[in-house]
């Protein structure tokens, strides 16, 4: 029992080495830590709202059968006992499948999404569903409807979380969970783990499943891990990227691997760099991130100018192709729902409704240019380091609590650094490198050509090393207490 209590405890702080002396810790008395936070977390002022939806007699139930396979040492995987969370947007039995809305998911589900499958057949405990803004429509996170309202970055009370994965990575940041799974058509999973200070790991287009999980846009969207560290992204990834017969677009991927992920240093890499592009955003930003480029570099890789060719056609193209999915997939609910959906939400569903088939077969065309630019990109370099955000989470303001909010300048901005790897389909990591003068998490994005995540999750290690303090946010929960 003290081994198996010690080895929980290690996989659970993010695979860090933590002295064990009880080795009592078990997966059932984490779950009745967690179950307390989260009666806290809605009782606290304002309420965090990282998790919208929660079962104490669920959590407990997955707790017990974790901790008697500990006790037998007959563990299901790296993940067994591990609390995790995913976005509203998937399938979760026994909870509504709401996605963010008011109206969707009037009775509880009976079937798990894939990812929420394979998560449960490893062992982990489902701790809820998280917070989402409504139908992915934003990066704010700002979701002011009845049964969800704004959920807030630990850092910054104030402050949003990102989205649209915003509970998600509250839930991470807060230490609520060490792991929890969102989607990512705009920046989803990495604008709200950078605003958070936590790590986001946006798979390769098809790379883990998104079957049982709305499909708002099918081309655009990836499934991925937001986690504490690196190392938990990478295990996390390990167990869910594979093929799925229920998800057509990723049967045909090559076998995921963490090959070379732990080697001691970067040399033979080459990382391009578009200055002009990576080059645009605050100052704060861009000055931390030019010392992480440099740290990567005396790490033995090669830094090397590369030019990202038409950035302004692909990045309305994106907006073009991502919309314009969304509104064909929610034709009805737009003609149904209209009243209940979120001031914001409808906004960008008109907007939406102005493109037509030829803007939408003109974008398709760029995307094809565009991953035609990457791969000639990708035969010099290995990967293509950016900014994660050009700016750090922005305010929430009182009116945003009732109305919501839309500020098409900041979508714009939030998502710059992210379109390219949507719209292509390549992976992308975020990693957090720093804080503002405020006190807001700033983060770095490496992207990788297609299916090669594991260059990313090397890089990634090593960017871990480059921040050199990790501030514990202002809302903090230890579930080891």
């Amino acid at each position: 029992e003290t081994n198996s209590g010690c080895e929980f405890m290690m996989i659970l702080t993010g695979s860090q080495l933590l002295s064990c002396r009880s080795g009592k810790l078990t997966p059932s008395q984490v779950a009745k830590n967690i179950i307390a936070m989260l009666e806290d977390c809605d009782k606290s002022t304002p309420p965090l709202r990282a998790i919208v939806q929660w079962d104490q007699e669920q959590i407990m139930t997955m707790a017990e059968a974790s901790t008697a396979r500990y006790r037998n040492k007959c563990t299901l995987s790296y993940l067994d006992g591990i609390p995790v969370c995913l976005k509203e947007e998937f399938k979760v039995v026994p909870y509504h499948h709401r996605v963010g809305t008011v109206y969707l998911g009037t009775e509880p589900e009976t079937e798990d999404a894939t990812v929420a499958k394979k998560l449960r057949e490893a062992g982990a405990i489902i701790i809820g569903v998280s917070n989402m803004h409504e139908l992915g429509t934003g990066t704010t996170g700002c979701n002011p409807n009845r049964f969800h309202k704004i959920p807030r970055n630990p850092y910054k009370s104030n402050h949003f979380t990102g989205g649209s994965s915003s509970g998600s990575a509250a839930a991470v940041a807060a230490g609520l969970c060490p792991v929890a799974i969102g989607t990512d058509g705009g920046g989803s999973v990495r604008i709200p783990a950078s605003f958070c200070g936590v790590v986001g790991l946006k798979g390769t287009f098809g790379r883990i499943s998104c079957h049982g999980s709305l499909p708002l846009s099918y081309s655009t969207v990836s499934v991925g891990p937001i986690c504490t560290s690196v190392a938990d992204a990478a295990i996390v990834y390990s167990i869910l990227a594979e093929p799925d017969p229920f998800y057509p677009y990723g049967l045909k991927q090559p076998k995921a691997t963490l090959s070379d992920m732990c080697a001691p240093d970067l040399k033979g890499l080459k990382l391009g760099v578009d200055w002009t592009f990576f080059k645009a955003c605050d100052a704060e930003v861009l000055s931390i991130c030019e010392k992480a480029v440099e740290h990567l570099r005396s790490l033995g890789a090669t830094v090397v100018q590369v030019a990202l060719p038409e950035m302004e056609e692909l990045r309305v193209a994106h907006a073009v192709c991502i919309l314009s999915e969304m509104r064909d997939f929610l034709k009805s609910d737009f003609n149904k729902h209209f009243q209940e959906m979120n001031l914001e939400t409808r906004a960008s569903l008109a907007l939406a409704s102005q493109f037509t088939a030829l803007d939408y077969i003109t974008a398709n065309r760029q995307r094809t240019r565009s991953m035609r630019f990457l791969q000639e990109i990708f035969a010099t370099v290995n990967c293509i380091l950016t900014p994660a955000i050009a700016c750090t989470a922005p305010r929430i303001y009182e009116s945003d609590l009732s109305t919501g909010s839309s500020d098409m300048s900041f979508t714009v901005r939030s998502m710059r650094f992210m379109q390219l790897g949507n719209f292509t389909g390549i992976p992308g990591l975020v990693v957090p490198i720093g804080y503002s003068t405020d006190g807001l998490p700033i983060g770095f994005q490496v992207m990788g050509k297609w299916w090669d995540e594991a260059v990313l999750l090397r890089i990634g290690l090593k960017l871990e090393q480059f921040r050199y303090q990790t501030k514990k946010p202002s809302i903090h929960y230890d579930i080891l207490a």
